[in-house]
């Protein structure tokens, strides 16, 4: 811009990375439709939108991990390297990831000098003390306290990614992209993480920040854009955009019901049942989310869903209440009577059904057939003299389930394994349905699976519902809550809001769970 006759021009920050008209497609599906984006030296950029909206894709072109189809990349006022040259795009761009990327067996100053010389001349080895010199003056510099001797895998999350930011800089990257950074952390930690923002931002550091947490965004940001369905769809200044214009950018102007709310079943009539699920006073520390003083519960014929973001702390109690993990403090009582905490055979012994998140991990055994995978919860009842299980017993179990849920496969006796992952996850359904649980505890049941097997898993627990079932519903899904009776928003750790007036109201849900309040 131009300044006054005696002082100059004054020149604008130049840019540190830029994404010139890109688009990106998968397929049939377009990613990125025309972006254009840029983030200035000294600049804190927020970058938001819906989970699919596009973001994780520019950020994939931003680094160099892929090439755009159409449109450029600029780094430091330059073309981009070629997606070969690796050193080349270190040096220019770097992303801190959600997921930590440090090596837990190495130490602070090993992870930060990881896979380049510290020697003053070429050499086959590692000049140690130089090393941990060159580390410990780096932190001095930015301001980091972190002990460079320390093993990467004792460190806490705040302190992993300290190890990652300061990898990027001493390489001498001025391009920081901020990937959910705060997810995991808890509320001293974020403050101090936005203080390290600013410092970098002061010295001439570009960050993009993304996150889900939209308060985040007018604490930390210069400017913000929205990105919607692959398209840049809103642009500017924090300060010149409200909340409820950021969020009306998000949900957008898709066909009016999809828009405003979410539909949901229609509001029971008379009383519910008893209580089936009670938890209070749950607090959980846990990596992937801690909570703090949740208190819940479900009533028979109940579905209630448990709304929240990466990390806020949904899937830590699910886990917590089916026993995976032994809470702080708290209690948790099944029809009326408190359960072992940490307990999973305890707790599935009194009529507990679980679907769990990650259906690879926990949910079946890959080389086993489809009725063996879904009668492995309740072998106890179908084992004979000596343990011996009845295969017609365990078949026909098995086939009622296959009915039921629409499960495709060429035999009961086919490996899970070998089928679709939406057939997958009827699977992991189906074995949480054998048991005939008075209680079901869900998470994420239709993520990866196609829109038939969705509409087939959700009727479901629809009829389940329907049949007296307390079902306890976690997922960040949308579309997935309306089979509940009533939500329950957590933001950080703790419940922030709830709702018992179906159909859910887009907006104002999508609020909720940012830890936003906006006028209606």
């Amino acid at each position: 811009m131009q300044g006054n006759s005696s002082t100059g021009p004054v020149e604008s920050p130049a840019p540190v990375g830029e994404a010139e008209s890109v688009s990106k497609s998968f397929g049939e599906t377009k990613a990125l439709i025309d972006v254009s984006l840029n983030v200035l030296s000294g600049e804190c950029h927020g970058l938001v939108g819906r989970n699919g909206a596009g973001k994780s894709t520019l950020v994939s072109l931003l680094t160099g991990l892929s090439r755009p189809d159409r449109g450029s990349i600029r780094l430091a006022a330059g073309p981009a390297p070629g997606l070969a040259d690796r050193g080349a795009w270190l040096a220019r761009v770097a992303c801190v990831y959600q997921r930590s990327m440090v090596v837990p067996p190495l130490t602070v100053a090993e992870n930060v000098f990881l896979n380049r010389p510290t020697s003053d001349r070429e050499s086959a080895f590692v000049n140690w003390r130089r090393m941990r010199r060159d580390a410990h003056d780096l932190m001095l510099e930015w301001g980091f306290d972190v002990d460079v001797d320390q093993q990467a895998g004792r460190l806490t999350v705040e302190q992993r990614q300290v190890v990652e930011i300061a990898r990027a800089l001493s390489i001498g990257a001025r391009f920081l992209i901020l990937d959910e950074p705060t997810a995991a952390l808890e509320k001293a930690a974020v403050e101090r993480l936005f203080e390290r923002v600013r410092r970098l931002r002061e010295r001439g550091v570009g960050i993009l920040y993304i996150s889900h947490h939209l308060e985040e965004i007018y604490e930390i940001c210069d400017r913000v854009s929205v990105l919607r369905d692959g398209a840049l769809v809103a642009e500017g200044d924090v300060e010149d955009i409200s909340q409820a214009s950021l969020v009306a950018a998000m949900v957008g102007s898709a066909p009016p019901r999809r828009a405003t709310e979410i539909a949901a079943v229609a509001k029971k009539q008379g009383a519910l049942g008893e209580k089936q699920l009670d938890v209070s006073g749950l607090t959980v520390h846990s990596l992937a989310g801690s909570v703090y003083e949740v208190s819940l519960s479900v009533r028979a014929g109940e579905c209630v869903g448990l709304v929240g973001l990466d990390g806020s702390g949904t899937a830590t109690v699910a886990d917590a209440v089916v026993g995976l993990m032994k809470p702080r403090a708290g209690a948790i009582a099944i029809h009326g009577s408190a359960v072992r905490l940490g307990k999973v055979d305890a707790v599935l012994d009194r009529g507990v059904g679980y679907v769990p998140q990650d259906r690879h991990a926990r949910g079946f055994a890959p080389q086993l057939g489809v009725a063996e995978n879904l009668t492995l919860s309740i072998l106890d009842r179908l084992s004979r003299r000596f343990g011996v299980v009845s295969s017609r017993e365990r078949d026909a179990i098995a086939e009622r389930q296959v009915v039921s849920l629409q499960i495709v496969a060429h035999s009961l006796q086919q490996p899970v394994s070998s089928l679709s992952g939406g057939n997958q996850q009827k699977v992991v359904v189906g074995r949480a349905f054998a048991a005939e649980p008075s209680v079901l505890v869900v998470v994420n049941p239709t993520v990866g699976v196609d829109v038939a097997s969705k509409e087939a898993l959700l009727d479901a627990l629809g009829r389940a519902r329907d049949q007296g079932v307390a079902v306890l519903l976690v997922s960040d899904d949308f579309e997935d809550l309306r089979v509940c009776t009533r939500l329950i928003v957590m933001v950080r750790g703790r419940i922030a809001r709830e709702f018992d007036q179906p159909p859910w109201d887009r907006q104002l849900l999508i609020s909720a769970v940012e830890g936003l309040e906006v006028a209606v």
